[in-house]
């Protein structure tokens, strides 16, 4: 059981880390956990700026639900990061709602949104909770310019595109290939979900360039799945990608590849070769990100019978958004109950004006450009 509010878990990892670090910027205390407290004191000594001014407790936790009910205890607020979020996502909300806590994740993988959705929210509901999974600048920062679209009356579809540079963390190469291989992706069509096709690399125009940057449907991204559930909103699509184009153009043969030689293997045998794979693209922790090359860009076209809009979010330090909408939504919940309890994104928990001025005010993304076509 915990005295601090807040627990990151996973707070080791590339994602955890930045996350404690805005905690310390809000005054939040918190417990950094994991599996192993030796990782978790190096992680905190060496890569938290300003850790020593901050309010923490490290905690060594078992990944099962009793374990971290235990630990969840007298907190009200988990933050989690550990993914794969379809493999090991389920034991961390049980627990978080089993010890009476909110509960926010990274994930960016649909099938653990639906699970949250179809198979939790309702509880967390009941119990005046919040369950908002996929927290993260690779969806709720499209979220938000999808949000300032839909401020014009009569749009209901949404064609979403988000770009980033640099590349992933060990973890989320590790998430995408698990990803692909026990799910697929799908799009919303008139409220219903619909399967992405075999289509490979998809151009995509992006905003301030003319050179066209590849995309893939990226396990389909939160979205269908937060604007199911919105009465404005009947079509979704999102597609996304690094503006490295070699980079691009490897991973399909590598996610193939990798699909190939597993298919056959049990679950517990594939997720091992998986991870060998992984390892194999990004076997280290990244550097801290430099804005100058870590950027992030943000499109989304809206459209509607007889109108259309079109917002566009240039930001840099994809991660470090990450970690700052993580903690801040630990220090909003911590005073104000959310707009929305049970399954929400962070966008209807929080709002996404707010959201948007907590990034703009660390300099993490710019004044979107926000065109409406009447």
């Amino acid at each position: 059981m915990s005295e601090k509010p807040v627990v990151v878990y996973g707070a080791s990892g590339y994602t955890g880390r930045l996350v404690c670090e805005y905690l310390r910027h809000y005054h939040v205390p918190f417990v950094a956990a994991g599996r192993s407290e030796d990782k978790l004191k190096a992680s905190m000594d060496s890569n938290v700026p300003g850790i020593e001014t901050a309010d923490y407790e490290v905690a060594a936790v078992d990944h099962d639900v009793s374990a971290l009910t235990d630990l969840f205890k007298g907190s009200s607020v988990v933050l989690n990061t550990v993914g794969p979020f379809s493999e090991l996502g389920p034991a961390a909300v049980e627990a978080a709602l089993a010890a009476g806590a909110h509960y926010t994740d990274t994930t960016g993988e649909q099938d653990w949104l639906i699970t949250c959705d179809e198979k939790y929210g309702a509880k967390f509901a009941e119990a005046g909770l919040l369950l908002a999974p996929g927290i993260a600048q690779m969806y709720t920062t499209g979220e938000i310019a999808a949000q300032l679209c839909l401020e014009e009356p009569g749009l209901d579809t949404l064609d979403i595109a988000v770009f980033w540079g640099g590349s992933p963390t060990i973890a989320s190469t590790r998430t995408i290939l698990v990803n692909a291989a026990t799910s697929k992706a799908h799009y919303l069509d008139q409220n219903a979900y619909v399967e992405f096709p075999e289509q490979g690399l998809v151009p995509l125009v992006v905003p301030g360039q003319h050179e066209l940057a590849l995309s893939l449907p990226w396990g389909g991204t939160s979205h269908p799945v937060w604007f199911k559930r919105d009465p404005r909103v009947a079509n979704c699509k999102a597609q996304g990608g690094v503006f490295n184009a070699a980079l691009m153009n490897g991973v399909p043969q590598i996610v193939a590849a990798a699909l190939e030689a597993t298919k056959d293997m049990a679950p517990d045998d594939r997720n091992a070769a998986l991870t060998e794979t992984a390892r194999q693209v990004m076997n280290q922790m990244p550097p801290r990100e430099n804005p100058r090359v870590n950027k992030s860009l943000d499109s989304v076209h809206a459209s509607g019978p007889l109108g259309r809009a079109h917002c566009v979010i240039h930001g840099n330090s994809n991660y470090q958004q990450t970690g700052l909408l993580q903690a801040y939504a630990a220090y909003s919940l911590l005073q104000t109950p959310p707009k929305r309890v049970g399954f929400a994104s962070g966008c209807q928990a929080f709002g996404h004006r707010e959201l948007l001025g907590v990034l703009r005010s660390f300099g993490l993304v710019s004044e979107p450009q926000l065109m409406v076509y009447r």
